[in-house]
Formats: C-alpha cells, sequence, structure tokens
C-alpha cells in the first residue's frame, strides 16, 4: 500500500485507503463549508454481484413457487372440468341406451302387433300349385265385419254341412250364414250364424291330356282338380255352386271353410 505524502488541509479530515481495488471512504471530520454527512458504503463489485444474485435467486424462487401454484390450481379446475365432462358422457350414453331400448321395445311390439293381426285375419289352407300337389298355406284375408271387431278361422267338414246361405244386407258381396242345423256338420266343427263365408273349397273337372295321347290324337281323360274358391264379391249362385261342387272330389275330402267371426277369437 502506498500512503499519499501531500494532503491538502482541507482534506484532511477524510482518510483515503485503496488496498486490493477496494474503495472505502470515512468521514472521521466534518467541513466547514459542508455538512456532515451519513456513513456512506461502497460495496465491492463481488458483494453487489452476490446481493443481486442473492435477490434474483429470492425473486426467481418466488416466481417458480407462483407459477407452481397457478399450474396446481390449473390442473385441478381441468380435472374438475373432465370430471364433469365424463358425468355428462356418461349421462348421455345412458340416455342414449335408454333411447335405444325404448326405440327396440316399440319396434319389437309393432313386430308383434303386425304378427297378431296377420294371424287374426289370417288362415292355412290347401292351395293347388301349379305341379298339381297341394299344400297348406297361410292365407291373408282383409276384414269386412271391422277391424278389430271380427277374427278369420278355418274349418273343415265333410257333406252335407247343414247351412243356410244368404247375401250380406250391408255388406255388398258378402255371404252370410243366416241359418243353422245345430245337428249338421257345420255346426259341430264350430259355424255359428251371422258368420262369414269368406272361402271355400272347389272342385272342378278338367281335361288332363299326356303328351303321347296329344301325338297320338287323343282327347285326353277327365280329371277334377280341388282349389280354394274366394267368395268376395263373387254372385250368390256362383258360390252355392262351388260349395255343391265338393260332391265331385273323387276322395271324397272335407269342405274347407273360411269364415270370418264378430268378436275375440
Amino acid at each position: 500500500m502506498r500512503m499519499v505524502r501531500f494532503i491538502s488541509s482541507t482534506l484532511l479530515p477524510f482518510l483515503l485507503s485503496i488496498s486490493n481495488n477496494n474503495l472505502e471512504a470515512v468521514n472521521a471530520f466534518s467541513i466547514p463549508s459542508l455538512k456532515r454527512p451519513t456513513s456512506i458504503t461502497f460495496l465491492s463489485p463481488q458483494k453487489a454481484k452476490s446481493q443481486k444474485q442473492t435477490i434474483l435467486f429470492s425473486s426467481s424462487s418466488e416466481n417458480e413457487k407462483d407459477k407452481v401454484t397457478i399450474a396446481q390450481e390449473e390442473a385441478t379446475k381441468l380435472r374438475e372440468l373432465a370430471s364433469i365432462l365424463r358425468g355428462e358422457v356418461s349421462e348421455f350414453e345412458k340416455s342414449k341406451a335408454n333411447e335405444e331400448q325404448k326405440e327396440k321395445e316399440e319396434q319389437e311390439s309393432i313386430r308383434q302387433e303386425k304378427i297378431a293381426t296377420r294371424e287374426r285375419y289370417s288362415a292355412e289352407v290347401p292351395i293347388l300349385k301349379g305341379d298339381g300337389m297341394t299344400v297348406l298355406e297361410r292365407v291373408d284375408f282383409p276384414p269386412r265385419l271391422g277391424k278389430e271387431k271380427s277374427f278369420i278361422q278355418a274349418v273343415k267338414a265333410p257333406l252335407p254341412l247343414g247351412l243356410i246361405l244368404g247375401e250380406h244386407e250391408t255388406i255388398p258381396g258378402a255371404i252370410r250364414v243366416d241359418e243353422i242345423d245345430e245337428s249338421g256338420n257345420g255346426h259341430s266343427v264350430g259355424v255359428r250364424v251371422g258368420d262369414l263365408l269368406r272361402a271355400c273349397t272347389a272342385c272342378q273337372v278338367i281335361m288332363e291330356t299326356p303328351t303321347w295321347q296329344l301325338l297320338a290324337g287323343g282327347i285326353g281323360q277327365p280329371k277334377t282338380k280341388r282349389f280354394m274358391y274366394g267368395t268376395d264379391g263373387r254372385p250368390f249362385e256362383e258360390v252355392m255352386d262351388a260349395l255343391g261342387s265338393n260332391r265331385m272330389d273323387p276322395d271324397g275330402g272335407d269342405v274347407w271353410l273360411v269364415i270370418e267371426r264378430e268378436g275375440e277369437q
């Protein structure tokens, strides 16, 4: 350390020292023309830098804590929102499943209703096919006595039937059972007064000619075919002839009758 040899009388109260690049000023006496200053400390660059780093580190730590707190709060809000959304999705899926189940039940109800309606207004009867075979098939008969007020029934009985038929007074082209012999075959199979005759079996004689007879110039042989005959809209006399034609059946089979009756099946 190098001491300053010449010191002015006006600067005598101050002691300056320079050591290790550090500058410190100490006010030892008051100067006449100046007020006594408070003590002033000049920090070294290393101390100032260290203090600045401490302040910055403290501020950075607080900012990091704030960021963590905000992130946690945001995460909590997101979890709550996700929980709400999951609840809404669950409710929507349940509602959708209930609607689908309800729709399926309605469709099944409609299907069952159609099946019940068809069974109510249809009957299995023998149908003559083109190859000469007769098979039982379900045939629909639209109601003529009013929907949901009647039903269709197929019965078969041997001749004589013991029925007296007539034209319906209010339903055009409908054939009605006006009277019945309670000891007859028709009554024994369930035919009742007031029933509508919707169809019956009928027989027709045709000439059947094999191919070899056609080549030889033959006229063929008579054959009786038996088929279902619908009575709706047919003339009364024609219906009576159709019923009577069952006597021509060489096998003597029972007469099939399709009737419609008021009431529940």
